[in-house]
């Protein structure tokens, strides 16, 4: 804002640009304050979930929110293969002759789910540690919650290592561990929802 330029053109250029970054700064602003509402207007049950999936690494409000809802009910899944198929992170199958060879991830879910999932897979290359949102998600959630998360941690980092120190492309990886924090969402997802079913039935 200070920054003056040698042609009046170029301060005009500057200025249009700065208003703009205003504007959208002011936009995700006011996204921030609807999507803070949206949650505190939300059943239980579905707030309840939202702030249990922030236990795991790589899962904060925004992504939480994006999980909750796309997903719906998490109890509608048996088993973690159905969730992965649902999100299109499953490996596709090319069989030739009696050959049975794995290709690419189909794909064929939800892309917009996919993309945050790997987003979130990317956070598993640290070490495990506990920081300052989960500890405090600690005081509110069920030690089972909390259990699932740091056992999330464990593995998926272990995984990350592990495939990286085999020279597997970097994609390979984080998508391989995309495919298992799917596993570890639907667990949480679960048993957040039961706590919520449980502390429904006490009041």
């Amino acid at each position: 804002r200070v920054l003056e330029l040698e042609h009046p053109s170029q301060n005009v250029t500057l200025l249009d640009y700065i208003l703009q970054v205003d504007h959208e700064a002011e936009r995700i602003a006011r996204l921030d304050d609807a999507i803070n509402e949206a949650i505190q207007e939300a059943p239980a049950h579905m707030k309840a979930v939202v702030d249990a999936l922030q236990a795991l690494r790589g899962v904060a409000k925004l992504t939480a929110i994006t999980l909750a809802t796309e997903f719906g009910t998490f109890a509608r899944f048996e088993r973690t293969s159905q969730v992965m198929s649902y999100t299109g992170m499953v490996p596709s199958e090319r069989s030739s002759g009696g050959r049975r060879r794995q290709g690419a991830t189909t794909k064929t879910g939800n892309a917009h789910l996919r993309r945050v999932l790997v987003e979130a897979a990317h956070h598993y290359r640290h070490r495990p540690r506990i920081n300052q949102r989960q500890k405090q998600l600690e005081q509110t959630l069920s030690p089972q919650v909390m259990g699932i998360a740091w056992k999330a941690q464990q593995r998926l980092h272990r995984r990350h290592w592990r495939l990286s120190n085999m020279n597997k492309p970097a994609g390979t990886v984080v998508t391989a561990v995309a495919r298992e924090l799917v596993g570890f969402i639907w667990a949480v997802g679960v048993q957040a929802e039961k706590d919520a079913a449980s502390a429904g039935a006490l009041q």
